[in-house]
């Protein structure tokens, strides 16, 4: 362990998903989203200004559970698990972008929302551009964690798909906690209870089929024509807060730096001492940050 990350380690304070929720009123609830069993968990005033969280790869709604307590007291929440993720439904088809977006457009259907802000972490963002593009009146704002959609990269196309494909064929802690380590810059950041909530949707049947479908983003033949062009980048018209993860530089960094430049109404930050999953690893910045930028754009 290097001598930041000893630092970092010796001053840590103990975080769980209980510790971050613990005095945040919540619920957590299944909802059909056009014909998905959909699991979420919503927070905050239901007739407040709707914020949509959507996680990235294979992921559930854990991952935002630094934030959730901060963005309750101002908005109407809502972290949902994505079609084929976490403890949502898994169909036998390919989880291209348009069937994440019209999981999203369902999933307001459902819960009655019109119009919403969107919290993207990696390909949550991903979808959430996607999603902006395609409806631009249901979307306010957009906040984007580890952007995706732009480029395309061979290694980290195959570390992702290594990754995750040994956790799911063995799901054991080690296989599991290895996923992580990719997310999570430093190690006392990457929880038990992240590693054990995907250790059990991991071991859920069927699982393994759902993660080859999850996956077919990152496969040469079918990633191309799921990425959003430059030009429609630049049509889209959502005020939008870029966060880059600058001491993981990688893709995800790169996407936001040239997005910064691309999106009319794009704001870029820099954040430090975490990698793609800045959201929670940095929370009291991010959620500062978040939390200005849309108090600024949301009306």
């Amino acid at each position: 362990m290097n001598t930041q990350a000893q630092a970092a380690t010796s001053v840590a304070p103990f975080r769980s998903v209980w510790s971050e929720l613990r005095e945040t009123s919540f619920r957590q609830g299944w909802i059909d989203a056009g014909g998905i069993s959909t699991r979420y968990i919503q927070a905050g005033p239901e007739d407040g200004p709707p914020l949509l969280m959507v996680h990235g790869t294979g992921g559930s709604w854990e991952c935002f559970c630094a934030n959730l307590a901060v963005f309750s007291k101002h908005y109407n929440c809502y972290a949902f698990d994505t079609i084929g993720s976490g403890f949502s439904g898994k169909p036998d088809i390919d989880y291209e972008i348009s069937v994440y977006v019209e999981h999203v457009s369902n999933f307001m259907k459902a819960v009655g929302v019109d119009k919403a802000s969107i919290f993207g972490v990696s390909l949550g963002g991903w979808i959430a551009s996607r999603f902006a593009l395609t409806y631009p009146e249901k979307v306010q704002s957009l906040v984007l964690v580890s952007a995706a959609g732009l480029l395309t990269d061979a290694q980290t196309s195959l570390d992702i798909k290594g990754a995750r494909f040994k956790a799911v064929d063995d799901p054991s802690w080690e296989n599991v906690s290895s996923v992580f380590k990719g997310l999570i810059l430093f190690e006392h950041n990457r929880i038990p209870d992240f590693v054990g909530v995907r250790q059990a949707v991991y071991q859920k049947p069927g699982m393994r089929r759902a993660m080859e479908h999850i996956l077919c983003l990152q496969e040469p033949a079918m990633r191309p024509r799921n990425l959003i062009a430059e030009a429609e980048w630049q049509s889209l018209q959502a005020p939008t807060l870029l966060i880059g993860a600058v001491d993981h530089k990688d893709i995800f960094l790169e996407t936001a730096q040239r997005l910064s430049k691309l999106i009319p109404k794009a704001e870029y930050l820099e954040i430090r001492g975490a990698s793609h999953w800045a959201q929670f690893e940095s929370s009291e910045e991010f959620n500062r940050a978040a939390l200005e930028f849309l108090q600024r754009t949301v009306r």
